[in-house]
This record gives structure tokens, sequence and C-alpha cells, in this order.
């Protein structure tokens, strides 16, 4: 089995720091502080997974257009990486909107805070032997 390879969003100091677990199994994780540097990114090199934290728009927030400050980067890969599995976090205040986002794009999994390395263990393991 080849490599796998994670991109991590963190845009908020609440996106936990998993890096030590994605070594730990074998994934190499990619960092980026903004959408915008993830999609650049994108581009050139296609992840098995993306992780970010998911924004809800209020109002005016994204142009009123988007849900969310992930859909442009989601859509983005479903371009260039559609078989990238796709795991949000989200504060329990805005969890009722995520269904919004699932309307429009496959998500891999949905984790509330607070994210614990267990849950995200669970994940990566038991996609470890299913992974295309």
């Amino acid at each position: 089995m080849s490599e796998r390879t994670l991109f991590s969003v963190i845009e908020s100091p609440t996106h936990p720091n998993f890096s030590a677990l994605y070594r730990r199994l074998a994934i190499r994780e990619l960092k980026f502080n903004s959408a915008r540097k993830a999609i650049a990114r994108l581009k050139k090199q296609q992840p098995d997974y993306l992780v970010a934290e998911f924004s809800y728009g209020y109002s005016n927030n994204y142009a009123g257009v988007n849900v969310s400050n992930l859909d442009v980067l989601l859509a983005s890969l479903r371009k260039y990486a559609p078989a990238a599995r796709t795991i949000v976090m989200v504060h329990r205040a805005e969890y009722q909107y995520v269904g919004k986002l699932e309307a429009l794009f496959p998500l891999y999994a949905v984790l509330q805070y607070p994210v614990q390395d267990s849950q995200m263990e669970t994940l990566l393991k038991q996609d470890d032997g299913n992974f295309q």
C-alpha cells in the first residue's frame, strides 16, 4: 500500500493538532492556513483525505452564495481529487447547518468538537484497507 496523503486546512486555533497521530498511521500531512492555499496545492497534488473545520456562512458571509467556508475548496476537491475523503470538524452551535453542506458535497465524516485523537484514529484506521 502506498503512503496516504492528508491535507489539513487549519483556519482557526480550535483545529486540533493530529500531526503525531498522522505520523503514527504513516499518513503524510500537508498543512495549509487557508482554503486558497490548499486549492493551489490541490491542482498539483491530490490528497487521500481533507480535514477542515466547517464555518457556516451566516447572512452575507461568503458573498451570500456559499453555504460555508468550505464550498469553494470542496468544489475544487471534486474536480481535482474526486476520490478524496473529506473529514469535517464542527462546533456544536453550527452542527445543524452541516446538512446543507452535505447536500452539495459528499462528506466522509463529520466530527463535533471537541474532537479526540481516538475518533480521528478510528476513522483513518477503518478506512486503511478500503482506500483505492
